[in-house]
C-alpha cells in the first residue's frame, strides 16, 4: 500500500495545496507551471538541497534524519495526523524488508469486554486499525444495528460505508464519514504496511467503489480522537452523539470508542429510547474475538 509511489503522491499532494503566499515566499505574478510549491521552494524552506529533497519525495526515505523530516513539515504545513503519518512512511522505509503478513487473531480480553457490558447507558466499541468492530456492547450493537445485520463477522465499518446501502441513510452527512473513513485506512496503512488483510481490503474496496478509489487517491489522513458523530437511526431518528476514541495500552492496535448525549436534550432522549429498544432486542454479535 504505502510504497514508494505512495510517499510520493502523499508528499507531492502536500505541496500542490501551499501557495507561495502562504509559505511566505514573494509572488511575481505569471502563471505557476506547478499547482503549490516547486520542489526547490519546499527545498529551501526547509533548509536541504533540492536534489536531496527531490529524492525524498520520489519516495526514498531511506536514512532521512527526524530533523530533516521535521523541517519538511514545517515547509507542508503538516498537521498532527500527517506529521505522524510521514513518521509512519519514514519508518517503514528504514526497516527491513517484510513480506506481507495476516495479522494473528485479535481477541479481546475479557476485562475489556466486562468495562463495555458495565457502560450501559453509552454505545461502545472495541475496533481495531482495519475499521473491524471486534466486540460492542448492547448499546453499541443497537446504534450500529444496520451493520450488524450482516452476516459476515467481524463487522467491518469500512464496509459498510462503502459497499451497505443503509450506511446513506445512517448517516446523514456521509461524505463526511466515508472522508473519515478512508482518512483511518490510510493512517493505519502508513503505520502498517505489511498487514496484509488491511493490503486485501483497500484493494476489495477500491475494486468495488468508485467513491472510495477517489478519496483514497487523496492521501489524506486523520486522527480521530473526539468529536461530534451523527446518525439518522432507523428507529429512534436522529442522533448527534458526542464521541471518545481510546487506544487500549495492554492492547497495541485497539480502540475504544464509546458515545454520549446530555441527559435531558433530544439527542439523551433519543439514546434512552435506543436504549429500551435494545433491551427488547436479541444480539447479533458473534463471541468477542471471532
Amino acid at each position: 500500500m504505502e510504497t514508494q509511489d505512495g510517499v510520493r503522491e502523499f508528499l507531492a499532494s502536500r505541496r500542490a495545496r501551499i501557495t507561495p503566499e502562504q509559505a511566505g515566499l514573494p509572488s511575481f505574478g505569471g502563471t505557476r507551471r506547478v499547482a503549490g510549491l516547486r520542489r526547490a521552494e519546499v527545498a529551501m524552506i526547509a533548509g536541504v538541497s533540492p536534489d536531496y529533497y527531490t529524492r525524498i519525495e520520489r519516495g526514498n526515505l531511506s536514512g532521512v534524519s527526524d530533523s530533516v523530516l521535521d523541517a519538511i513539515a514545517r515547509a507542508l504545513h503538516l498537521d498532527e495526523a500527517e506529521r505522524s503519518h510521514l513518521y509512519d512512511l519514514a519508518r517503514a522505509a528504514n526497516s527491513s524488508p517484510r513480506v506481507r503478513r495476516r495479522p494473528t487473531k485479535q481477541q479481546i480480553r475479557p476485562g475489556v469486554q466486562s468495562l463495555l457490558d458495565a457502560m450501559t447507558e453509552a454505545p461502545a466499541f472495541v475496533r481495531n486499525g482495519r475499521l473491524d468492530i471486534l466486540a460492542a456492547n448492547r448499546l453499541g450493537e443497537a446504534l450500529y444495528s444496520p451493520a450488524f445485520e450482516a452476516t459476515t463477522r467481524p463487522v467491518n465499518l469500512a464496509r459498510f460505508c462503502f459497499l451497505h446501502p443503509a450506511a446513506n441513510e445512517l448517516y446523514p452527512n456521509w461524505d463526511e464519514a466515508a472522508n473519515t473513513t478512508v482518512a483511518l485506512l490510510r493512517t493505519e496503512a502508513g503505520r502498517d504496511p505489511y498487514d496484509k488483510t488491511l493490503s486485501d481490503l483497500i484493494g476489495e474496496l477500491a475494486t468495488r467503489s468508485d467513491d472510495f478509489r477517489t478519496r483514497w487517491a487523496a492521501h489524506n489522513v486523520r486522527l480521530h480522537h473526539t468529536g461530534v458523530k451523527r446518525f439518522q437511526h432507523p428507529v429512534v431518528g436522529r442522533l448527534e452523539l458526542a464521541f471518545e476514541a481510546m487506544p487500549l495500552p495492554a492492547d497495541p492496535g485497539l480502540t475504544l470508542t464509546a458515545y454520549s448525549a446530555t441527559a435531558g436534550t433530544p439527542a439523551g432522549d433519543a439514546l434512552r429510547m435506543l436504549a429500551s429498544w435494545a433491551a427488547t432486542k436479541p444480539s447479533t454479535e458473534a463471541p468477542a474475538g471471532q
